[in-house]
């Protein structure tokens, strides 16, 4: 699978590039998070603009994605939802377990203040 990046000073930003989303492309974003957290990154935000349908297999792969995440202290925030993939999450309920915004800007608000509300924790 193709994902266009760009790398913000607070998060970085994962396009996936193709139009389904299944287990494989699921894989693939894990692995690439994974690899971006070693080279310093630790807050994500997934555009699925490109998104149009899915497979309910892509599922595991992507709460396993956010349970990862938060267990590291880290943000994982989805945006640009589409219908066609909205209909799958919702189907499945997983539009409860993930972190989703409507519109990139409030994505970004997401990890913000996520990124804020750690660090108060950090100082108790």
């Amino acid at each position: 699978m193709e994902f266009k990046i760009d790398t913000k000073d607070n998060f970085t930003l994962i396009v996936p590039v193709s139009t389904h989303i299944n287990a494989i492309m699921a894989e693939e974003l894990g692995e690439l998070c994974e690899k971006y957290t070693q080279n310093g990154s630790n807050n994500f935000i997934i555009d699925m603009l490109n998104a149009t349908s899915a497979d309910s297999s892509a599922l595991p792969g992507l709460l396993g994605l956010h349970e990862t995440c938060y267990a590291n202290e880290q943000s994982l925030v989805f945006t640009g939802i589409t219908p066609g993939f909205w209909a799958v999450l919702k189907e499945n309920e997983a539009d409860l377990l993930l972190n989703i915004a409507p519109k990139m800007i409030e994505a970004i608000d997401i990890v913000n203040m996520e990124i804020l509300e750690r660090d108060l924790l950090g100082e108790e």
